[in-house]
């Protein structure tokens, strides 16, 4: 079962939903910062969640709690770039563990990832989207609602097909 996104839709298997993504659209990722989603195939690599917001739920891809040291490294200059993190930390790094719900579930795209590019993007993920399907910095977003559903439906063998 495999996710294609484009044109601000997410399509899975017949399910077809809205999605928000990076405020500059698809493209060619250039650089960090850029807030271009990545266009590619991407696997997930695994999926974060916040216990206390998502208890309970079956998935078959691994999945990792998030506590409220968690971060990700977004610094070009670290060699944790592109990483799961602890706080504190040198570098500068995103909050995982957020007052708002947008990674009460986060899937873990494979962007950048093997092998590692300073500098090229980093933490591309599927999360929940804000309030009126703000535009991401480049990860995909969609209500939780359907995160939810997504998140029983997909394996380690599905790819997100972003273009």
């Amino acid at each position: 079962m495999h996710i294609f996104i484009k044109n601000k839709k997410l399509t899975l298997d017949k399910y077809r939903i809205k999605c928000a993504i990076g405020k500059r659209g698809i493209g060619n990722k250039k650089r960090e910062g850029d807030k271009i989603t990545p266009i590619g195939k991407f696997k997930i690599r695994t999926i974060l969640y916040r216990k206390d917001r998502m208890p309970h739920f079956k998935c078959k891809i691994n999945k990792l709690s998030i506590k409220s040291e968690m971060g990700w490294c977004d610094d070009p200059k670290s060699k944790k770039y592109n990483k799961l993190i602890k706080f504190p930390f040198k570098g500068s790094a995103e909050k995982l563990y957020r007052k708002d719900n947008t990674y009460d579930i986060i899937l873990v795209l494979d962007y950048n990832i093997n092998p590692i590019r300073k500098g090229k993007g980093s933490a591309i993920f599927i999360h929940v989207a804000r309030k009126n399907y703000k535009s991401t910095l480049g990860c995909i977003a969609v209500s939780k609602r359907n995160l939810k559903i997504i998140v029983k439906k997909i394996n380690k063998s599905t790819i997100v097909n972003i273009n």
